[in-house]
């Protein structure tokens, strides 16, 4: 697993960090996020299940495998995401713009870095009785811009594991051309071909500590699935772009507004 230990005399990646990321579409920045700040993301997630604060996203709306037939069903009100994390607290806007993270993303994006509101923006929760299993694919898939060239940012809530649902990331994935007819209808990678079944046998699983933060290509290829374990997972989750690479007008990308980091 390519990780990089937290450097606050750089605030950068190394160069050596930097080509893992370019050759595997993903790396790990250990307690990236401070335990102050793990704890402070903790109780509006807390707050926001508990209240239930909207916008949120229930398992049952998307009908992936494990998850409740509907919200009226028994555990139909199994919380996926409690979605537009921005609009919840301040601290989430103030923890990316500080130097560890944006002098990374900046590394990786260019000197101009855009948060889209429209894509993640989100805590996931993934919890233990009526979680999902999210099949491989793309974020990209769905995604509306002048070019494929997106990173999402991961944090760690809380322990990641297989048992509980963590990630699950096929290295080298970001730079494929995937034919069509290795996607499903819903444009997930299909585990039933056998070209498929090749690739997706190098996955390796992404096991996080809390303040952990998976930096991955937005072409990545992840996975994860359901929670077996008797605690819920949580994880907040941002998309950045280069201020260069706008969304395509009139995309549900470019639905919602965008914040220009400084």
């Amino acid at each position: 697993m390519p990780s990089a230990t937290l450097d606050l005399a750089t605030q950068l990646f190394t160069q050596s960090q930097l080509e893992q990321f370019r050759r595997d579409g993903f790396i790990v920045v250990r307690g990236l996020a401070a335990a102050d700040d793990v704890a402070a993301m903790r109780r509006v997630t807390d707050y926001g299940l508990r209240e239930s604060v909207e916008p949120i996203e229930y398992e049952a709306d998307l009908h992936y495998p494990g998850a409740p037939e509907s919200r009226e069903a028994e555990g139909g009100r199994t919380v996926r995401r409690l979605k537009q994390a921005h609009s919840r607290s301040f601290l989430f806007t103030e923890w990316m713009i500080r130097p560890e993270v944006l002098g990374r993303l900046k590394q990786l994006l260019g000197p101009r870095v855009v948060c889209p509101l429209a894509h993640h923006n989100c805590i996931m929760t993934k919890q233990p009785q009526f979680s999902s299993e999210t099949g491989w694919h793309q974020d990209i898939r769905y995604w509306s811009f002048q070019r494929p060239e997106l990173i999402n940012t991961w944090i760690a809530l809380g322990t990641e594991h297989p048992e509980n649902g963590c990630l699950q990331v096929i290295p080298h994935s970001h730079t494929l051309s995937l034919d069509r007819r290795r996607l499903d209808e819903e444009l997930f990678f299909r585990s039933d071909l056998e070209e498929n079944a090749d690739l997706i046998s190098t996955k390796q699983f992404v096991s996080l500590d809390p303040g952990d933060v998976l930096f991955f290509h937005c072409r990545t290829l992840h996975a994860a699935s359901r929670n077996s374990s008797n605690q819920t997972k949580y994880s907040v989750v941002f998309t950045f772009r280069s201020a260069d690479n706008p969304p395509l007008p009139g995309s549900r990308s470019a639905n919602l507004p965008e914040l220009l980091l400084p």
